[in-house]
């Protein structure tokens, strides 16, 4: 039996965001996708009181978001005991090296520019997923949830 995943897109976006799917979906896993579609959103999904779901199991994160930004959010993900370990990868149009330093500083586990071709986008979220949601071992959550 294949494990569900819960991941966590964090896109304003909709062209951006429905390819996202788009490739999400021809990957053939079967996972929950959060959408969030800014920053307080995506702080209000992974900081509610009342948490019933779990933690995602990746969080892909805009920069440029409305309300707070992407680095903002990754800020606060990596300044909370319950948050901190979750695998986040900055999934930007931005290649400036000011965001990748910053983006680096903040915590990120990695830093991709998507491309414009849809072909090397869905090439992309394939190797994504299967790195992250595949291949790589989780922190043990369990340990650090409160």
């Amino acid at each position: 039996m294949q494990q569900t995943h819960i991941l966590l897109i964090i896109e304003d976006n909709p062209d951006d965001l429905e390819l996202a799917l788009l490739a999400l979906e021809e990957t053939g896993l079967e996972d929950k996708i959060i959408i969030a579609r800014d920053g307080i959103e995506a702080i209000d999904y992974l900081f509610a009181e009342s948490r019933i779901q779990p933690l995602p199991d990746l969080v892909l994160l805009d920069l440029q978001l409305p309300r707070i930004s992407g680095l903002e959010v990754l800020k606060k993900i990596r300044n909370n005991t319950r948050t901190r370990l979750l695998p986040i990868v900055i999934l930007t149009t931005s290649n400036e090296e000011i965001d990748r330093l910053k983006g680096y500083d903040l915590g990120c586990n990695s830093y991709v520019q998507k491309p414009v071709d849809y072909e090397q986008f869905l090439h992309i979220i394939q190797q994504m997923t299967q790195y992250w949601l595949g291949i790589n071992s989780p922190p043990p959550y369990h340990h650090i949830m409160t």
